[in-house]
This record gives structure tokens, sequence and C-alpha cells, in this order.
């Protein structure tokens, strides 16, 4: 767990300090006397006296007490160091620089747990190794640069790789993006993304605390600390931002069902982030813009007014705005004219408001109040200002500062010039504001910012099932699929509406059972994984003849153990089905069903439990939801009955978390039904 010694040291100790600062000991301890760190500083080398000034212990025994120790050493060394320090002086927080472990060879593993065995004795707590460091207010433990002034409302920034951390600070300080805190867990051997996130969750205060959280991760090693802790931060008020780097979708090529085809790990992380309101990046450049969007006051509706004197990047911006979901409304009518005749000749209020090269300051000042006080279709600003090198803009970008500070709706300033208008930007950001160099990119993250959907509820309320008979069920199976008769069976306990069915084995029940359930029927082979591809479906069975006949070809299919037999039902395919993800847990996912399902892959995902309010979001984030609502006078799909087979699914899965894979496909929906025609369920225990 974060710690006091971690955050705010009374002392420090560089084991391994030199003069060198293009060493990482030497220039972590260089940041850290520039930082002005304002506690007792120490170093530790064996061959000299004093380093940078610093007096320097060439016997670790003869160290005061240390709260805080930051090894730069190779790896063979450092357990040795830390038993020394956590041991002898009270040390307990550490801070592992050094490669050569885990990232290495199992040998360095060893090393790894060991140093962690060491710092957990004393309930120290250790950041790294393999990283570049840690960045508070307090101290500069980092052996990299830049470094960016810090801001107690700036972001806080936790990475699983140093290299990383640098390149996306470096990329944000020059946009004018503000930092607060950075923390490079390295490889994470005790103290993780999720650790630090868990932290900083527990002891947020609501003023004080930065409300914009940066992550890069390269594994999830605890998904459901990092979802609760995260939804818990959302729901305090803060905004996050991840890029989650590394997901393969190899695990998926073994599958054997529907599901397990199209839930991979990347998938799990989609709905993990979905589920706790983390708007996913996949770049350092989105990562960053994202970060910018988040600085400025959050958009409130989904209408944008474009303030340009370029009409390229404008219309560069509307297109990615549109293409996102939002919208560049109209602006027409008497106030208009009103405006129009404020700008010069040519000049256009139609939105995007272009008021030419030649536009003044003043004239961006009378748009800007215009799009604030008489438009109440417009929600939020994008201005884009730069300089075609006639004369200088300070005026301009003064205006765009003192709009930001005065009007309610929000302000997004593309300021393209980036050389030609150097000075003036950097003075727009010694004012503490924020710019996006790109519109597109503007554009792009503003969308995904607006449409990242809320933390799912705290406390998930499912349906009350059977759940003695799940379990009865589940505990007297062996693992694998489970026969049609449990399915049936659990389907039942779960109180999801199903079609009625027989497994018959022979052609005398199969002859009884086709006289109880009705013609037509539907005669499908109990076994084989892909029914169809074998001719193991048969539909529009008309007579006992042909259940005679089709009985005694199907038996004879490979694999086949019996024959089901269902009511030949009319509807439109639907899909629910669940896979196990490890460590994420299960996820739900739903959408059109039958061919389409493999065709289309027009499918929703979410991690259960699953709530009623996220079923119903579920269905209407399809691509197909216009069939499933009704288009063109044909008669939609129950939505209601589609949301509940979801959540009483969930409802199964939190019942019977042995349940692996499970398909229900096709289910047939109605106006006023949904039902499921076949399923397919495996467990393991």
């Amino acid at each position: 767990m974060i710690n006091k010694q971690l955050l705010n040291p009374e002392s420090i100790v560089v084991v391994g300090g030199s003069d060198d600062i293009h060493k990482p000991g030497g220039k972590v301890l260089f940041n850290i006397i520039k930082g002005n760190y304002q506690g007792k500083l120490y170093v530790s080398n064996p061959k000299q006296d004093k380093v940078q000034g610093i007096n320097s212990y060439k016997d670790l025994n003869d160290l005061p007490v240390t709260d805080l120790a930051i090894l730069a050493i190779p790896a063979k060394f450092c357990v040795d160091t830390v038993k020394i320090l956590a041991e002898n002086k009270k040390t307990k927080a550490f801070i592992i620089l050094s490669a050569g472990f885990s990232e290495t060879n199992e040998k360095g593993a060893k090393i790894e747990h060991k140093i962690v065995e060491i710092i957990n004795n004393v309930n120290g707590v250790l950041i790294g190794p393999n990283g570049v460091g840690v960045l508070t207010p307090n101290y500069h433990g980092v052996f990299t640069s830049p470094i960016p002034k810090l801001d107690p409302q700036g972001v806080d920034f936790i990475s699983g790789s140093g290299a990383t951390a640098v390149f996306i600070t470096e990329l944000g300080i020059p946009n004018g993006l503000r930092f607060a805190s950075l923390y490079s867990v390295g490889n994470s051997a005790q103290t993780g993304v999720e650790e630090v996130l868990e932290y900083m969750d527990l002891t947020y205060e609501e003023g004080h605390s930065p409300k914009i959280k940066l992550l890069y991760l390269e594994q999830i090693n605890k998904p459901q600390k990092l979802l609760k802790h995260a939804s818990s931060l959302i729901r305090k008020g803060c905004k996050i931002a991840a890029v989650k780097a590394g997901s393969s979708s190899a695990g998926s090529r073994a599958a054997s069902s529907h599901t397990g085809a199209l839930a991979s790990s990347d998938v799990a992380v989609d709905a993990l982030f979905k589920k706790a309101g983390i708007v996913r990046c996949y770049g350092r450049q989105e990562l960053i813009t994202v970060a910018s969007v988040f600085m400025q006051p959050e958009l409130q509706g989904k209408n944008i007014g474009i303030i340009t004197h370029a009409g390229g990047p404008a219309v560069m911006l509307t297109d990615a705005l549109e293409k996102g979901g939002l919208n560049i409304p109209k602006i027409e009518g008497r106030k208009a004219t009103e405006l129009l005749e404020k700008l010069f000749p040519g000049s256009s209020v139609a939105n995007p408001i272009d008021f030419l090269a030649t536009g003044t300051a003043q004239q961006l000042s009378d748009i800007i109040d215009f799009c604030e006080n008489e438009i109440d279709t417009i929600d939020a600003m994008v201005v884009i200002f730069g300089t075609p090198g006639l004369a200088k803009v300070f005026d301009a970008y003064d205006v765009i500062n003192k709009k930001i500070k005065t009007c309610k709706k929000p302000i997004y300033s593309v300021l393209p010039s980036l050389s030609g208008a150097k000075e003036e930007i950097e003075d727009f950001i010694s004012k503490g504001r924020v710019f996006f160099p790109e519109e597109v990119l503007l554009g792009n993250a503003m969308a995904k910012v607006y449409y990242t959907p809320k933390p799912a509820e705290e406390i998930i309320q499912l349906p009350n099932i059977d759940k003695k008979t799940v379990r009865r069920i589940i505990e007297s199976s062996e693992n694998g699929y489970l026969s049609p008769e449990n399915i049936q069976k659990l389907l039942d306990a779960t109180g999801i509406n199903r079609a009625k069915e027989a497994v018959v084995e022979n052609v005398t029940d199969a002859l009884e059972n086709a006289e109880k359930i009705r013609f037509p029927l539907v005669m499908k082979v109990v076994g084989p994984v892909h029914k169809s591809d074998v001719g193991g479906v048969v539909l529009n069975v008309n007579s006992f003849e042909q259940v005679k006949n089709e009985f005694n070809r199907m038996i004879r299919i490979k694999d086949t153990t019996g024959i089901l037999l269902q009511p030949m039902l009319s509807g439109t395919e639907l899909f629910a089905g669940a896979k196990y993800e490890d460590k994420f847990g299960h996820l739900v996912l739903a959408g059109m069903g039958g061919i389409f399902i493999e065709v289309f892959k027009d499918v929703s995902t979410v991690l259960s439990p699953v709530s009623k309010k996220e079923a119903e979001k579920m269905i209407k984030s399809l691509k197909s939801y216009k069939l499933i609502e009704g288009t063109r006078g044909q008669e939609g799909i129950s939505q209601k009955k589609f949301a509940e087979i979801i959540v009483r699914l969930s409802a199964l899965l939190e019942a019977a978390p042995e349940i692996i894979e499970m398909d229900l496909n096709p289910l047939l929906g109605t106006a006023k039904d949904v039902i499921a025609v076949d399923a397919r369920i495996r467990i393991e225990k």
C-alpha cells in the first residue's frame, strides 16, 4: 500500500548515486536536488565521500535512518541492500530503477520475489523495479527529463512503462497539459497501476485531490480492483483515460462456441473500461488529447459551434465531429444576420462561423459572445485560430483566454501555428491554458469522451432465480458440455423462456415426442459443435414418416449422441451468451443471432453482473438496433423481454461461476416474447 514515506519522505537515500548525470543514479540525484527537495538527502556510493555535493556513505550500515531509498544499482546487489535498509534503517519505501529482474529471466524473477518478501515483512512499499521512478510535489524521484511544472490540479499519471511515461509526458507539456504526479510502476512487483489507483480513491479529497487520471497499462493483473476504484473515482467526479497495449486475440482461435470466438481478452478490456467509465485510448497522442479535453468543463450537450478564420481546418473538424456523433447545428435567422453585419464581407455565420483570415480579435470576441448568449442550440465552442504570418496574434489569444474564464459553455482552442505563433502559444500556456494543435484529433477525442458511458451502478440487483437447483445441477455434472436435459433444467431454474423440446435416442421415442410437441418440428443432432455444417439440422418436419427417415439418417452422423426435437417457431434470430475471461470474470454478450453473429459480428459486451439498465444499453448500442426496434413496417422485437434474458443469464453466471462458455443461439424474438431455441453450456470446475 502507498505510504507517507513514499509520498512525502523526510529523508531520501540514492543508492548508486554518482556525479555522472548521464546515468540513472546520477540523473535522479540531480533531479531531486534541482527540485528543491526539503528533506534530508543522502547518497550511498562505495567509492566517493561526496556526490554532487551530497555526503556519500560508502557503507550502508553507517547511513542514518531513512524513509525512502531509490536504488540505481545492478539487480544482483539489490537484495542485500534492501535487507539492510528495511531491517536496520527503518526504510519503508523503495523505488528500484534498475532492470534485470522478472522482465529478464527466471533468476531475475527470484531476486524480485525475495525483495518483495523483505519489503512486505516491514509493511513497506515498492515501486518498480525497472521503472523511471516517482514524481510528486515533494520530490523529483525520476531519472528522466523533462520534468513538468507540477500543478496540484493537474493530471495524475500512472504508467506500466517507464519509456512510455516519458514520451507521453513530453508530448503533453508543449500543449499546456499540467501534471500533478507520475508513477512509473515498472514490473509492478508489489505495487501496480491498480494499487496506486486504489490509494488515490481511498484518499480522495474533494477540492484538493487531482480529478484527472491517465493510465498506461501493458497488463491488467487485477481487473476487479481496477474496476472498483476507477468507477469509484469517476463517481466522485474524476475523469480517467487509459491506454491498454498488448492485447491479443490468439486465445479466441481455440474457442469452440460462437461466444468464445467473439470474446477475446481485448473485448474484456473494452467491457471493463465501459463498466468503469474509463475513456479508452489507443495511442500516446490520443491519450494526451483526451486528457486535454478533460481539462475543459464537461460537455453537457452534443451541439458544437465552430469558430474559425481558416476554412479547411473547420471542414475537417466538422467531418470528425459528425462522424463521432456530435452535431454542428446550422445558425440562421435575424440574430445571425446581426452578427454577420459585424464581420467583414465574405464571412459566413452558418456554422462553421468563418470570419476570414483578416478577422480581428474584436470580431472573435463578438462571435464567442454571440454563441454564448444568443444561440441556445450550441453547447460548446471550438475556436480555430492560427496566423498567416502577417501580424502577431497575442490579442486574439488574450480574447480566447478571457472567454474561457467567463463563458459557461466550454471553449476548446485549436492553435495550429506551432511555429508562426510560437511566442503567442507559450504566452497562452503560461496563463494555465491547454490547447490543441490538430483539429481532427480534437474532434475524435471530444466524441469519444462524450459517448463514454458513466460507471455502472455500484450495487446491481439481479432477479431471483432457483439457486439451489442451479447448484445441484452444476455440482452433479462433469466438466465439459452439459447434457440438453441439464441445460433445460438450468434455463427453467433461471427463468429463461425456452421452446418445448425433447432429446430422443430411438425412433419410437422420436415419434412419441413429435406427437406431444406437434408439427411442424425442427430436428437437430446432439453432439457435433457446428450442426448445420454436418447436415445436422432439419427444418419444417411435417409428418411422422419424415421424423422416422430423418432420425435414421441423423443418428448416423459422427459424434451424434441423440436427436433434439423442437417446435418450428418463427421470429427474428437473436443471440445471448457468456464467456469466462481469466481474472476479469464473465463477459455477457448479446446481438443478432444465427449466421449474422459470425458474418457481421454485431455484438455488445458487458462484464457480469449486468443490470437492467446495462442490458437495455447493450441492445440499443447494436448496429442492427433498427431491426430490433422495427423498420419499414416490420414488427419489432420485445426489448424488455430481450433485456430480461440478458439479466437472467447474468444471474445464472453469478450463481454458477463454473460456466466457462454459454450460447443461447438462436433466441427467437417477436413483439411479444423472446424464446431460447438452442443452447450450449460448458462448465469447468
